[in-house]
């Protein structure tokens, strides 16, 4: 493809890039934001996705196997870490308006400027190579697609105006000063370059499955193919199993790690993070979403791998196949696409980085020093937001060609998976300040200082320095022989560890020392009484986002001196446009003569003086201009005591409250169940009451008949008698149900017997033969070909049937009523179930709760009391469940209702 095609095509993917910004800056200011969105906000994070996945992994698959994979595990396994750490780094960046992580970890320690300075310095030197590889994929993506590519030597930068990355390092610069130097923003935010940052991971991430898709069903038959001629091959073999050497489980583990904390503390992933965060809840779906993009992004990586390895020539570099692939099998098209795709990981991270590292220079490294110059403090001398863009301008100009500078000397002679992991290393040594500042109220700076030395100094020795010489640049003595010819100072198996590859061995010496030196020194000295403020604050900010104008440390200045500084440093226009949007108080009440400004505006001035400089350089230009209460190290620590002591009081009646509102939510639920239940007695009772009477009163109006007439044929004395002793039983079953419900709640179960379910069926049939004629009834039933025996007392079974055929006919059709009983095998034949269907009244299912309870009647329509007591049910289910079995029942409007019961079965 001609070079002139694929520059424009690079110029105008950037430009749309760019395109996309701005109209997501503009968006963001009308009110309308384009990334407050958890798709977007996550897919921003995989900018974590640089060439290193794009090209890297590949190479390093080609070579070494699975050895890729720890690189995307680390960040996929710790998701939950990963989200409950950030959340609080999120709150605590929001409420302090923290720019960069260089910012977060020197206002932990007391806004120190020493801390910001070398928190800066170490991330500065570590990015570099970072930042180099990139520019080391485009050139040689470039020369592939261009067919420029020399064979064994793809990367000569020898000449500086020939070579092509310095050209894209320039345009790189042009569209970083373009992305994130257009004007200067207190809140640090910018959602135009999210919105890009999304746009350019979702195009990476087709490009990538696309490349793969093809490579793999259309070039060749599918995965069962390229496995199938891997494993043909001995030298391929390997790459589908994991070594057994010690070296590699514990190269795994430290690899997970270091991608762990780098998806958190590199400069560009903290950036688009927290920075950038507009909604603290969109980390809940970024972390499954970001997992997601990591494990679609390397579904192809080993067989492309494979692919690369049996399809092109051996003197190939690994790290190209992605691209040289699509070209070996005449698809210009899709390496072009592929080429966008890793153009696009590449100037993503390097925009990204470069801005964050911009920000942090000038915050940390130039804004303290000027602060403190003579210039800066002649009264009328402004420093304004003008003059820090045009700084950071010339920082990325330096930090590219930095970059640019080192991949020319060293990048281009080792793979990119190697130079990444470097930076992984120094960017691991953050952990234990940031980690032990949240949760840890007694680390200090002092122990932040000598913890970060120390493992800087490590790394530096073991991983960064040794480059140098591998690439030939410096004597390589050292390697073999140790840092002044001391065996114990070998870089790759410093202090005597052997058997481990370098970056382990690295990554164990470098944070022994660190953590050892950060809780040792921490311990042994005293925190500044900023620290110890800082440090609450950290540790439980819940309680200060609650509470935003907490305050532990009095603070006084006055309104006019405080507006003053707001238009030195930041110029009239952005000075009115930030006092405009402030809605608090400004002056303590009651001191209008001396204008003194509340708490509250002290803040907002110095967070917004926080997110445009940095912490510890507002706290430089705030410390002129208000003054402290004087406070003693035991005084803080008291009334952060007291204050602690305050909230878990707080806490404790908020908690004792939460539990009498649930108490009386209890006890109103029992007193509205016993008011129901003494209604339902009450009913009960009267019912009862109904029941006896009606049957006493025809006993007594019969028997009197008796008396009176003594010359009554004997036929109406037989009927009459018949009538007596039929109200007798009723009155007989009324008292047998309510003992009855005594005797089930109270006293022990009936030895059960081995009884007949159809036998004891047909005999509760029988009973009612007569009472279904009179009423016209219709009864049906059915029964298994073989008997079925079930384990219960007969007469308990007896009544169970007796009350659901009284049912069944009290409630059936009153003109052409039906009854049909049948007994089945269910369950695989473990239970018998029998059930009573009867066509009449559907039951509202507002008694599907209560149907089996006491003293519970489904009424029909306006009668108040149904003929019974409302015990039937509930003597049934009682029964059957003594027995082990179940009820239930169906009804619909219109069709009926059917009532079933299981029991197991005997064989």
């Amino acid at each position: 493809m001609d070079s002139l095609w694929v520059i424009l095509i690079s110029v105008i993917y950037l430009s749309l890039l760019f395109g996309i910004a701005l109209f997501g800056h503009r968006r963001a200011k009308t009110g309308h934001s384009l990334v407050n969105h958890p798709f977007i906000y996550a897919l921003s994070l995989t900018v974590y996705c640089t060439v290193w996945t794009f090209y890297g992994s590949i190479g390093l698959a080609a070579s070494s196997g699975l050895e890729y994979l720890p690189v995307y595990l680390g960040p996929a396994v710790l998701a939950p870490v990963w989200y409950m750490l950030i959340r609080k780094i999120i709150l605590i960046s929001n409420h302090l308006r923290i720019t960069s992580i260089a910012d977060f970890i020197s206002s932990r320690y007391g806004k120190s400027t020493l801390l910001g300075v070398l928190t800066t310095w170490i991330l500065l030197i570590s990015i570099i190579p970072y930042i180099s590889i990139q520019l080391k994929a485009i050139g040689f993506s470039f020369d592939i697609l261009t067919k420029d590519a020399i064979p064994g030597n793809l990367l000569d930068a020898s000449d500086f105006y020939k070579d092509k990355v310095n050209y894209f390092t320039i345009l790189l610069a042009i569209f970083t000063i373009l992305f994130g130097t257009r004007h200067l923003d207190p809140f640090e935010r910018h959602e135009g370059l999210v919105a890009a940052i999304a746009f350019e991971s979702l195009l990476k991430l087709v490009a990538f499955l696309t490349a793969g898709i093809y490579l793999v069903y259309f070039a060749f038959n599918g995965l069962g193919d390229v496995f199938y001629q891997a494993m043909d091959r001995s030298d391929l073999r390997a790459l589908l199993t994991l070594s057994d050497e010690p070296a590699t489980y514990s190269h795994w583990f430290w690899v997970m790690i270091l991608s762990a904390f780098a998806i958190m503390f590199l400069p560009r992933q903290f950036h688009v993070t927290v920075v950038e965060n507009t909604n603290i809840s969109f980390t809940r779906q970024a972390s499954w979403l970001l997992p997601l993009y990591l494990f679609l992004i390397c579904l192809f990586v080993l067989p492309i791998a494979i692919i690369g390895r049996i399809s092109l020539p051996e003197n190939s570099g690994h790290d190209t196949f992605l691209l040289s692939l699509p070209l070996h099998f005449d698809q210009p098209w899709l390496a072009l696409l592929v080429y966008i795709g890793g153009f696009s990981a590449a100037a993503s991270m390097v925009v990204v980085s470069v801005i964050a590292m911009s920000i942090m220079v000038s915050n940390n490294l130039l804004m303290p020093f000027l602060l403190k110059t003579r210039t800066a403090a002649i009264d009328g001398f402004a420093l304004p937001g003008q003059r820090l863009l045009e700084i950071r301008r010339v920082i990325i100009i330096v930090v590219l060609f930095l970059a640019y500078g080192f991949y020319s000397l060293v990048s281009k002679n080792f793979s990119l998976v190697s130079i990444g992991l470097t930076s992984f290393v120094a960017v691991l040594q953050l952990a234990p300040p940031i980690i032990g500042g949240i949760f840890w109220t007694k680390a200090n700076k002092k122990g932040a200082v000598a913890g970060l030395l120390a493992g800087f100094t490590i790394w530096f020795m073991t991983l960064f320095y040794p480059l140098f010489a591998e690439a030939g640049i410096i004597d390589s003595h050292f390697l073999e022989n140790g840092y002044w010819s001391q065996p114990s100072l070998r870089p790759y198996q410093f202090l005597g560890l052997e058997n481990v590859t370098p970056i382990s061995n690295a990554c164990i010496w470098s944070i022994i020392f660190n953590a050892g030196l950060f809780v040792a020194v921490s311990l042994s000295t005293k925190q500044e009484i900023e620290e110890i403020s800082q440090a609450d604050i950290f540790k439980n900010i819940n309680k200060y986002s609650q509470d935003p104008d907490l305050r532990i440390i009095g603070k006084e200045a006055s309104v006019p001196q405080l507006k003053k500084v707001l238009v030195r440093y930041l110029g009239i226009q952005k000075t009115r446009d930030i006092l405009s949007q402030y809605t608090g108080k400004v002056e303590v009440v009651g001191a209008a003569a001396e204008q003194l400004a509340s708490t509250e505006f002290i803040n907002y001035v110095e967070k917004i003086l926080a997110g445009a400089f940095g912490s510890s350089s507002a706290h430089i230009i705030m410390s002129s201009e208000i003054t402290k209460e004087n406070i003693t190290p035991q005084q803080l620590i008291s009334i952060l005591d007291q204050t602690k002591k305050i909230l878990e009081y707080s806490a404790e009646l908020e908690e004792k409250t939460t539990k009498l509102q649930e108490t009386t939510l209890e006890l109103e639920a029992a007193n509205r169940s016993l008011k129901k239940l003494d209604v339902m007695k009450a009913e009960f009772i009267s019912t009862v009451t109904h029941e006896l009477r009606t049957p006493i009163t025809s006993i007594r109006s019969f028997s009197q008949i008796l008396a009176s007439h003594q010359h009554l044929s004997p036929e109406k004395k037989e009927e009459f008698l018949h009538i007596i002793l039929m109200e007798c039983d009723r009155i007989s079953r009324l008292i047998n149900q309510v003992l009855h419900i005594e005797k089930l709640d109270n006293i022990p179960i009936e030895e059960n017997q081995i009884i007949s379910v159809r036998q004891t069926v047909e005999t509760s049939i029988s009973r009612f033969y007569s009472v279904m004629s009179e009423k016209s009834i219709t009864i049906s039933f059915s029964f298994p070909e073989k008997d079925i025996s079930v384990k219960m007392n007969e007469d308990s079974f007896l009544q169970v049937m007796l009350n659901l055929i009284s049912n069944a006919i009290k409630f059936c059709d009153s003109q052409r009523g039906k009854i049909h009983i049948s007994v089945t095998l269910v369950d695989s034949g473990q239970e018998v179930t029998t059930a009573v269907f009867n066509n009449g009244q559907h039951i509202p299912d507002t008694y599907k709760e209560h149907i089996f309870d006491k003293f519970i009647q489904v009424k029909e329509g306006n009668v108040a009391k149904p003929e019974g007591s409302g015990l039937g049910l509930f003597i049934t289910k009682k029964i059957i469940a003594q027995a082990g079995g179940h009820i239930t029942y169906t009804s619909e409007a219109g069709k009926g209702t059917t009532f079933y019961f299981s029991l197991p079965i005997v064989r």
